[in-house]
């Protein structure tokens, strides 16, 4: 059972999530023109692939947390798998797995855990760029994520800016984790074609 006043603090996060995102993002958005225009070269366009490989920041404690609960079930206390429970997440992406790495990025959107017998999550994530090269083009991805698997390969959905009409797999790894606070880095390698 959802506790009173619930929905509207997830839609409140998500509003605020998607503000965020939109600041963040400063790729230059194209008239219907030019997008019509774009997808008609399709046809005489290579796919481009690309790689990456970045650190995702995942924090839930402390001052300024990265990732915040916006949503439990009645009986997470009695999962082991927290089942139930959704994270709304704003996490720094960088180049390396020290927090004061280069920041490359930021993932934004939620994941909450699904299983119900094993731990795993739900990923409904857009990781947008900062860097000069990719600045405000994003890849989404969304899928399932084995957290407790030594490596988790979830699908990316959909990409814009430089990565539009992206597809392709994101890797996770576990780098770091915290047992006590649910803090964590995870390093990804992504792959993702484009046009």
């Amino acid at each position: 059972m959802v506790k009173p006043g619930l929905t509207a603090m997830v839609v409140a996060a998500l509003a605020l999530a998607l503000a965020t995102a939109v600041a963040l993002a400063r790729a230059e958005v194209d008239d219907p023109e030019k997008v019509n225009a774009w997808f008609n070269r399709l046809s005489h366009t290579e796919r481009k692939t690309t790689r990456l490989h970045f650190y995702f920041h995942d924090t839930l404690s402390g001052k300024n947390p990265t990732a915040v609960r916006v949503a439990e079930a009645t009986m997470t206390e009695k999962s082991p798998t927290l089942f139930g429970v959704v994270n709304m997440i704003d996490d720094p992406l960088t180049e390396g797995p020290e927090p004061e790495s280069p920041l490359i990025g930021r993932a934004q959107g939620f994941y909450s855990s699904v299983g119900l017998e094993s731990l795993a999550l739900h990923m409904n994530v857009n990781l947008v760029f900062t860097t000069p090269e990719y600045n405000g083009s994003t890849l989404s991805i969304l899928g399932r994520n084995p957290a407790l698997e030594t490596y988790r390969e979830m699908p990316i959905v959909g990409g814009t800016g430089i990565f539009r009409l992206a597809s392709g797999v994101a890797t996770a790894k576990t780098y770091f984790f915290n047992l006590t606070t649910g803090d964590a880095v995870v390093e990804y390698k992504v792959i993702a074609m484009h046009y």
